[in-house]
């Protein structure tokens, strides 16, 4: 069993930043690519990020190309989404997911992902 740990969500005013983090257990986390998701209020849930599973590929979604970046600290089991220059349209709850095989294709689509945390808020202020 698989289980993914967000945190670092919180409130910040537009231009700024955060870091979040996603922890995952179980001795397989080095053989995945990981994703982050995002869900605002009343829209679907779209795909942020993603990193390979030994962390030398990423794949960054056009809307937050340049402000975030996807990295992973395998040794620790976890996988960091650094948000940068944030913007009111940021807000929203942010997931982490685990790719449900072994690929090094990147996937944007949630079918790909088949463990996922239970997010944490994020709030751009203006």
């Amino acid at each position: 069993q698989v289980q993914l740990v967000e945190s670092g969500g919180g409130v910040v005013q537009a231009g700024g930043s955060l870091r979040l983090s996603c922890a995952a257990s179980g001795r397989t986390f080095t053989f995945y690519s990981m994703g982050w998701f995002r869900q605002a209020p009343g829209k679907e849930r779209e795909f942020v990020a993603a990193v390979s599973a030994s962390g030398s590929s990423t794949f960054i979604a056009d809307s937050v190309k340049g402000r975030f970046t996807i990295s992973r600290v395998n040794a620790k089991n976890t996988v960091y989404l650094q948000m940068n220059s944030l913007k009111p349209d940021d807000t929203a709850k942010y997931y982490c997911a685990r790719r449900s095989r072994t690929s090094v294709v990147h996937s944007a689509a949630m079918s790909d992902y088949d463990y996922w945390g239970q997010g944490t808020q994020v709030t751009v202020s203006s």
